[in-house]
Parts: C-alpha cells; structure tokens; sequence
C-alpha cells in the first residue's frame, strides 16, 4: 500500500511572505492543494506535515477537497528530516512504499510520480530526476575552481523521493542514531550502502522558493490548463444616414445612405473585432477605441482590426476562423461578398477559405428592414499560439 508524506513547513523567508509559502495561492487554489491533489491520484493516504501555527488554515483548504482516501495533518520538526519522521509517525501498519514529496513542487506531474514508484517496485528506491544542462563547478571557499565533474554523470534530483517504508525508517532511524542530517531522505540510504535509483522526473517539476518561481509557475500552469480554442461572438448597429460612405469589411459600396459613427462605421468589422476580443477575455473595441477619442475620428476599422490582431498575438491567440452575417434590407450586399473576404483574411492572416462573409435581409422587419440601419454578428474561432 503506497501512501505519501507531504512536507509543507517552509516559512515564506525566501518567498519575500509573511505566509507559508505552500499557502500562497497558484492558479485559483493554494501550493499545498495542488501538491495534495495530484498525489492523491496515486496513493491510498497523505500526510501532510505542516507548522503549528497553519495548522487550522490548511485544515479549511483540506476539508474542501473530496479525495476519497484518508489525508492526516501533523506538526512538522526543525529539520525536513525530523518533518519527515514526524510523518512517517502517522502511517498506519498497513503501508509497504511511501512518497516523500516536497508541497513547494505543486506541478509534478502523475508519469513522474508512476516512474518513482514503478522504481521503488523494481529497486526498493526511485528518485525523481532530470540530466544537467549546465556545466558544474567545484570550488573552494574562495570561489576558485577544483574540478569539473562530467555533467553525463550528474543528475538534478527533485521531489517525489519512493522507498520501501522499512529501508526508510531504518535509514531514518541510523541516521538519528549518528546525528547525521542530510540534504533529502535519499542521502540517508545512500550512507547506509543501499544502490538508490533515479527515476526520469521532468523539468515543469519545479521547487517554488522565490518570488521568480511563482511567475514562471504561473507561465507553467496557465499552458497546461490553457484550452486550445476560444469562441468569441461579436453583434454591432450603425444608423444608415446621408452623406456617409458605406464601408463594410474595408469596401466602399456605392449607396446614398452610409453609417453613422465616430470611425468610419464599419458595422462589420466592428462587430469582428469584438468577437476576437471576446475570445481571448481582452474587453470590447468601446474600450480599446472610445468614441470620445478625437484619434479615432474617422478611423480606417480596418487598421484598428489589425491592432486587435497584434493584441490578441502578444496574448498568445490567433484567428483560426471566422464567420460574418450582415443584415440589411439594402443595398444589395452579394456582389461585394468576395472582396470583403479577401480582405478580411488579409488583415487577419488566414486564409479566405477561413473567413465566411454572409448577407441577409429581415424580410422589412425591423430596423434594418426599414432601411434605418445596418447589425452585424460575428463568430471566431481563436486558437492558442504554440509556445503560449
């Protein structure tokens, strides 16, 4: 029976917080129940070991999850190695392999954790781990080189740690017996002439200790659970009136009546633009280009398309299609339909196989069938940017 032990007694000092730094909220939920939730996916029980005084705000953060299996809470030591012994405590007989794993590393993920304990199965112990990239010195006091290791023999080890509950506990216990500390529970067997094995871990499986970490952690997390696809939906009306050119989608169409409005009009792409901006959660153009603002005055909608394309790609979205339906009783929009494509797709940068332009009328109802006004409603399809 496998069951893990969670460490999340850290103090915040290097996190520049006045929390525990596992408390510390990552994505809409704390460090420590990000760590507790994946891990629960693999065990049959956690303890988690945490300080006296988080005791009660951990527990609140606890109680919420519905993991189906028990999750004990317990004071941690001075030390991780005397955190680790306090959990082990709370063990029940039971429990043949247990994972030691650190509640800063909240975005292990489950194969690193399958890979420590098919190990641990195999060799009695499984490290997680990832080769060095970087060359490694070894120096001295004064900062001046001894040697130069073999990166191809030099392994970054991470949390989760799996050993046999009994070679961990007589590991501990030699240990305690020596006063020896060590940096993690592996060196503990080591020293005892146990082979330790390394597992492969993954390089996402990072310790968040400092500020830094938690803006790369954010990165990390928001590509995981980024969805691949956004819809957007966009609706926009301009009254007909004379003396205004018709533009719709960048084409000027020869008509009495054109649109009212503080740019040039363009219901259509008005409507496009706040269908691309309701996909990727960036507001509306009233908000972008206030109709207050003299700099948009007359503005070309296609050039302000092109900004909202440029905004939506520093956000890590593209427009992979779109479908546009313009109502109007008049004029008679069809001949027009292919260049206003064309041009849509060359603003947007996809093909004009992508970009659907279609015209309809309202039969005389309405607004638009009294020849008042022109809407526009817009579809998109935004897709996420590899790298994102």
């Amino acid at each position: 029976m496998w069951w893990a032990i969670v460490l999340g007694g850290g103090s915040g000092k290097r996190m520049q917080s006045e929390r525990n730094k596992v408390l510390l909220h990552l994505g809409g939920e704390s460090i420590l129940i990000r760590s507790v939730r994946i891990l629960a996916n693999h065990v049959q029980g956690i303890v988690v070991v945490i300080r006296q005084e988080d005791h009660a705000e951990a527990s609140a953060c606890l109680d919420k999850l519905s993991l189906g299996i028990p999750c004990l809470l317990t004071d941690g030591g001075l030390t991780r190695q005397d955190s680790v012994r306090c959990g082990m405590q709370l063990l029940p007989p039971e429990c043949t392999s247990v994972l030691i794993h650190d509640g800063a590393r909240c975005l292990v993920d489950g194969q690193t954790i399958r890979n420590v304990q098919a190990s641990v199965d195999v060799y009695g112990t499984g490290i997680a781990s990832t080769p060095v990239d970087d060359t490694i010195k070894v120096v001295d006091a004064d900062s001046m080189v001894l040697s130069t290791p073999n990166r191809n023999m030099l392994r970054a080890v991470q949390t989760p740690q799996g050993f046999r509950l009994d070679l961990l506990v007589q590991a501990h216990r030699k240990a305690m017996e020596d006063g020896f500390v060590g940096t993690d529970d592996a060196s503990l067997v080591e020293r005892m002439g146990v082979p330790v094995h390394l597992s492969e871990g993954n390089r996402t499986n990072m310790k968040i200790t400092h500020p830094e970490d938690m803006e790369r952690a954010r990165f990390l997390l928001d590509r995981e659970i980024r969805p691949q696809f956004r819809i957007g939906h966009g609706y926009d009306v301009h009254r007909l009136v004379e003396d205004r050119p018709l533009i719709l989608c960048g084409v000027r169409i020869p008509c009495q009546l054109g649109l009212l409005g503080h740019s040039d009009a363009d219901v259509a792409v008005h409507a496009l633009m706040d269908a691309l901006l309701g996909a990727c959660a960036l507001g509306d153009i009233g908000h972008l280009f206030p109709d207050n603002d003299p700099a948009y005055a007359g503005a070309d909608s296609m050039m302000l398309l092109d900004r909202v394309i440029r905004l939506i790609r520093t956000e890590g979205w593209t427009p992979a299609n779109t479908d546009l339906t313009l109502i109007a009783q008049k004029p008679r929009l069809a001949p027009f339909i292919s260049s206003m494509r064309e041009n849509l797709a060359s603003v947007m940068g996809i093909p004009v196989s992508c970009v659907s332009v279609k015209a309809t009328t309202t039969e005389h109802l309405g607004f638009e069938g009294r020849g008042e006004g022109i809407s526009a409603h817009a579809v998109v399809l935004c897709q996420s940017i590899s790298g994102h």
